[in-house]
């Protein structure tokens, strides 16, 4: 465990917690957090996580434009698109597999499930849908057993507080959602 690690585990769980809370400073910590990581996970050779990182940061800025200073007015998803999105995240992440068996990545099967998991979810988070957080619930028990294996032990650490946070978030933002349709 590192002072990067620490460092980057304190500002990554302000970061989530503010996303639950709906709060549109949580872009700047989400990038200032995956930034730290982006170099963790690569000395790790964790090549899709550290290339998750690069998008968080992208998404970083266009969830801070897109939210507005009042923050998330979270919706659902029509269910059909729902569908859509979960067979999206199978086909895709069957599909990036074998690139990350071919460069050599730690591990395969959950980072290509976890990257592609991650970015819908990131997505989903941009534009404000509250099914990103049980997205981000599965991402995050996947990613918990990958970085406990890797030996990233307050990562994983921090990966299980994103579950419980994910549950927060599903739940709150279930909420918001009942009330921005009835309003």
């Amino acid at each position: 465990m590192s002072l990067l690690e620490i460092i980057a585990f304190a500002i990554s769980l302000v970061a989530v917690i503010l996303g639950v809370l709906g709060s549109r400073i949580t872009w700047p910590w989400w990038s200032a957090g995956s930034l730290l990581y982006a170099y963790i996970f690569l000395q790790s050779m964790y090549f899709a996580s550290a290339s998750l990182q690069i998008i968080f940061i992208l998404g970083g800025i266009w969830g801070w434009l897109g939210w507005g200073p009042k923050g998330a007015q979270p919706k659902k998803l029509k269910i059909n698109t729902r569908v859509m999105v979960i067979a999206a995240i199978t086909i895709s992440s069957f599909a990036l597999w074998p690139i990350l068996v071919h460069v050599g990545a730690t591990s395969t099967v959950i980072e290509s499930f976890g990257f592609v998991g991650s970015v819908t979810a990131q997505l989903l988070m941009i534009w404000q849908k509250f099914e990103a957080w049980p997205i981000w619930l599965v991402v995050n028990i996947a990613y918990t057993y990958q970085y406990f294996t890797g030996e990233l032990y307050l990562t994983s650490f921090l990966y299980v507080i994103f579950g419980f946070v994910a549950i927060w978030g599903w739940i709150r933002w279930k909420r918001e959602t009942i009330k921005n349709e009835l309003s």
